[in-house]
Parts: structure tokens; sequence; C-alpha cells
């Protein structure tokens, strides 16, 4: 998961970074930090709803709204290619943005693996994870083999596709900037047309297991946000606005209950956020309107990969409180259901405060280089 470079909401209009400028900084993007937000919502719904906190008509409601929420994790890897495309440095070497992804990611991960790893030896019911398991989910390589998918803080799995689409980033931004706006909209077809491919491969169960969690299944989507930032970067992007593309994604998403199979339903949304996330910062480049560029909601943004990373843990530590599957009626499942997204907001603020800002920090400190005369 990436963040946007954050501005305030009234900061002036920009135009796409000109290629005849390759040392010109990109202008900030902050509708793409607030739609983190939403998306980590609809992961934190779906969550609620597996948990089923709700009964009756409550569980119809959710499950209406969240059902598909696991689509947020799409929209993650398509803004992922989006922003590192976006914000990569002209000569950056390959070890200099691994370092900055490390950074980035790291501390906060290490943290949720030992809140995780002490819930599992001191909490009854709680899965515990082999060593390999464990070592796995430290290193972020336990997406690639199923026994070991879902160990310790279980949503690190796209964690782990984000480091595989982090090692692959230098050599994609090499090839991209080398295409004319032709070429890199020839690569984001491509890169739909491989998720289609995939998708319906899934769903006629061609492969021997589950290919939604797996990193190169889902490197399309990552290779389609960085070909969309390629077009804009270059002003060659030819979309909808941002309120028809908000309209396309949102139709996909209801799209989504329609199939069964988890990574086909991936072919509903990607389209729809393939649109909307370009039209988002185009609409910050050019100071058109925004509901995403609302400071609470990039505020809310900025603490979103703190909170995608907690929020499981605590629900899976409410279950010792509330028992499994409560199916509380409508009011009461309302109220455990806002205890327990208080919570995990409450900790993703420390987290990113606490961890994430002060180690990046730390992590990405220069020494201080002396003058001469």
């Amino acid at each position: 998961m990436t963040t946007a470079t954050t501005a305030p909401p009234t900061a002036p209009a920009a135009a796409p970074p000109s290629r005849t400028q390759p040392s010109a900084p990109a202008p900030s993007l902050p509708s793409l930090t607030g739609l983190r937000w939403m998306a980590a919502l609809l992961v934190f719904g779906l969550h609620v709803h597996n948990f089923r906190y709700f009964g009756g008509t409550g569980a119809r409601f959710v499950s209406w709204g969240f059902e598909a929420g696991a689509s947020g994790v799409s929209f993650f890897f398509v803004l992922s290619g989006f922003v590192l495309m976006w914000s990569a440095r002209p000569g950056d070497r390959a070890g200099r943005f691994w370092w900055r992804r490390v950074a980035r990611v790291y501390p906060v991960h290490l943290v949720t693996v030992v809140i995780a790893l002490l819930m599992a030896l001191t909490l009854p019911r709680q899965p515990k994870p082999t060593l390999p398991q464990g070592l796995a989910d430290v290193f972020l390589v336990h997406s690639w083999w199923r026994p070991w998918w879902q160990t310790l803080d279980p949503v690190s799995w796209s964690l782990a596709c984000e480091a595989f689409f982090y090692a692959a980033f230098p050599l994609l931004a090499l090839v991209l900037r080398r295409l004319d706006a032709r070429g890199a909209r020839l690569l984001a077809g491509l890169a739909v047309l491989a998720v289609l491919v995939l998708a319906w491969t899934d769903s006629h169960h061609w492969w021997d297991q589950p290919i939604s969690s797996f990193p190169a299944a889902r490197l399309p989507e990552f290779v389609l946000g960085a070909a969309a930032a390629r077009l804009v970067l270059l002003g060659r992007w030819r979309g909808p606005g941002l309120e028809a593309s908000l309209a396309l994604a949102v139709i996909g998403y209801f799209l989504v209950p329609q199939f069964t199979d988890e990574y086909a339903a991936t072919a509903c949304t990607i389209t729809g956020f393939a649109l909307l996330i370009p039209a988002a910062a185009l609409a910050d480049l050019r100071g058109l309107p925004s509901l995403w560029r609302r400071r609470w909601l990039v505020r809310l943004g900025e603490l979103s990969f703190a909170f995608y990373m907690v929020h499981l843990l605590v629900l899976r530590a409410g279950t010792h409180l509330l028992g499994t599957r409560p199916r509380f009626g409508l009011l009461t499942g309302a109220a455990v259901a806002t205890v327990a997204f208080a919570v995990s907001l409450g900790l993703s603020w420390l987290l990113y405060e606490g961890v994430e800002r002060p180690a990046r920090r730390l992590l990405l400190r220069r020494p201080a280089r002396r003058t001469t005369a």
C-alpha cells in the first residue's frame, strides 16, 4: 500500500509534469490519499460481515454493502502502481527505491506481527503458526504458498503481493519511461486482458488453488495503475471525469456478488478503478472539485495503512468477549461494530504517530554532510 503525497485542499492547480522537465517534482495528489481510506473501510466492512456481527435484517444490509469489500484490496494494487509511477524519481537507483519501500511498510508490519504472535501465544482458540510460517510472514513471502497464506496477521497477504510489486517496479518504470502514449495504452490494455483471462481461468477451475492471493496473479493490476500514471504524466490520459468514473466503479463494485470466485470478481471492478484513480488525480491537478480532497478524509487516508494492518487483529481479539458469529440484532450489532471501528482507528493513530512516521524518518535520515570552504 502506497501513500499519495498530500497537500492542503486549497493547493493551486498544476499541470502534469512534462517529459522535457524530468527533474521537476510530481505535484501532490491528496484525493488519492482520501480514496485510500474508502478502500480500507470497504475491507473493514467485509471483515465485520465475515465475523457475523449482525443477524437478520442487519446481516442482509451489511452483506449488500460489504460482501464485495475484498475489491478494496484490488483498488490498493492499482493505486500502488499509479502512485509509484507518478512519484518515481528520475535516475533513482533500485536499492534506494527498495529501501524507501522498506521504511514505508516494514515497521508497521513488524509491530503487527509481534501483536499477532502475542495473541496466538496467549489467547485460546487462536491459530499458532509454525516456525516456517512465521518466518515466511516476517519476510513477506507467505502469499506464494497456500499453507503459509494467512498466518499471524491475515491481511498481510496483500503486503506480500506489494513486496513482489516493489521488487518488479524498477524494471517496470524503466520500460514505461521508454514508452510513448501509444505504448503505455497498449501495456494498459494487456494488463486488463491479463486480469480477464486469469478471472476466466480461475472461475473455470484451471488452477489447483485459488489465485486471489497469489502475487504474480495480482501483478497486472499494479501494472495497469503504473501505465495509467504514465499516460497522465505524458498529458495523454483520455477518460471520463471524476463523477462518471466513480459511478462506473460503484456499478462494478455491486456486480461483484454475482460472481462466486474471489479472483473472478476483479474483472468487475478493474475498469472502474483504472478510470477513477486518474480522474481523481486530474481533479487535483486541474483544481476541480473533489470530495476526496477534504482535510479529514485525507487525514484518515494517512492512517489507512495502519488501520488496514490492525483492524482484523482487533476483530479477532473481540471474539473472546463476544463469541464467534454472535449474530446480534441491528442496534446491538451496530454498536459493537462501532466500538471495533473506534478501537481500530485509535490503534491505527498510535501506530501511525508512534511507529510509521518516526521509523520512516529514522530509516531515511541522511547523515549531515560537512561543508568545505
